[in-house]
């Protein structure tokens, strides 16, 4: 049988590392050779492997209701719960979390009351975030925000912007044990 060779690409490189982190923490074992496939398709936006491939060929998928879509993994309430023990009653980072999981999920946090679509210059940059954080370190939190992918930055670091993506089902949560306004802020 010839093999059908199918072009393979996504927008977000970022996008597609964090589902496929997310799908392969949610397994107990390594994926077979077709669960690999699916996931590659889901993390590309497509339902299964069998919609990409249709999609890719340009073949019209069968018909019919799509199943049940619960691919993604349980929200984790005990991370959440241990990040929002670093927040102060006002929903600001009073303490710099010491685990990467828990400055991930505190930086979701910070990104979610960066004004969407506002442009800050670093001084400007540097006040919100002195706003939203008790630490005092801003430039830590600008260089993490920047790393994480939550926000961007010109090459001489004179323009930050915040990014918008899809909150993970964690920062969501802990937007809402925050009380930071609705809890599926940001992208969608």
């Amino acid at each position: 049988m010839p093999r059908t060779f199918l072009p393979y690409s996504v927008d977000d490189i970022s996008a597609l590392a964090r589902s496929l982190r997310e799908q392969l923490a949610a397994r107990t074992e390594p994926p077979g050779h077709v669960e690999m496939l699916n996931m590659l398709a889901r993390a590309a936006g497509d339902r299964n492997f069998q919609q990409f491939r249709a999609r890719a060929t340009g073949t019209v998928a069968p018909a019919g209701p799509a199943p049940p879509q619960d691919t993604a993994p349980p929200t984790d309430l005990a991370l959440v719960e241990r990040t929002a023990r670093h927040f102060d009653a006002e929903g600001r980072l009073a303490t710099w979390p010491a685990r990467t999981s828990l400055q991930a999920l505190a930086l979701w946090a910070l990104w979610a009351r960066i004004e969407p679509g506002r442009s800050f210059s670093e001084i400007g940059f540097n006040q919100s975030l002195n706003a939203l954080s008790l630490i005092g370190d801003p430039a830590l939190l600008r260089r993490s925000l920047f790393n994480q992918g939550l926000v961007s930055r010109t090459d001489d670091c004179r323009d930050y912007r915040r990014i918008e993506r899809p909150p993970p089902a964690e920062a969501r949560a802990l937007f809402a044990r925050l009380g930071l306004g609705r809890a599926d802020q940001g992208a969608a």
